[in-house]
């Protein structure tokens, strides 16, 4: 069963926001995962930035992407816990976290909701996309189309960051 017939790709609902804080404490680290708080409060302020992945055959979610829309050029680790940085008509998109379950990895899950995130948001006229993933993370965002900027000026969860970005064709 190819993807796109295994799971409904769309914007998350606002029933699902503790589905989702649970994914994410299962997908990362203490030390990175967003709180409980701050991820219903994202999903409050920015729904439309969730693209989630729902198994068709459970009805849950597999994994999601999210991110704000802001007009700014440059990743920074307040974008993770203030949701009223959100610019719904901001012209770039912080991805926050990709999220897929463990056994949904290995699948192209993960690549299908990027991809699919891009050309949502090109569609919708947004000028460029930015992230900050671990050194281990590069390569595989690179083959999606990013670009490394170097490292981040992010410190989230202690750790070091690299930045990368992915213009959309405008």
């Amino acid at each position: 069963m190819d993807k796109k017939s295994r799971f409904e790709f769309r914007n998350i609902r606002q029933s699902e926001k503790g589905q989702a804080a649970d994914i994410e404490q299962i997908c990362f680290p203490p030390n990175e995962a967003c709180s409980e708080r701050n991820m219903i409060e994202r999903i409050a302020a920015a729904p439309e930035l969730f693209l989630v992945a729902i198994d068709k055959e459970t009805g849950k979610i597999a994994g999601f992407l999210n991110g704000i829309a802001t007009d700014e050029y440059y990743f920074r680790d307040e974008f993770f816990t203030d949701a009223s940085l959100h610019n719904p008509g901001g012209r770039n998109i912080m991805l926050l976290g990709l999220d897929v379950l463990p056994e949904y990895r290995r699948q192209g899950l993960g690549s299908e909701l990027v991809y699919q995130y891009l050309r949502r948001e090109r569609e919708k006229g947004r000028r460029e996309i930015f992230l900050t993933c671990l050194k281990s993370k590069v390569k595989m965002y690179q083959k999606m189309g990013f670009t490394d900027r170097g490292i981040a000026n992010s410190t989230w969860g202690g750790e070091e960051w690299h930045e990368m970005s992915c213009t959309l064709g405008w």
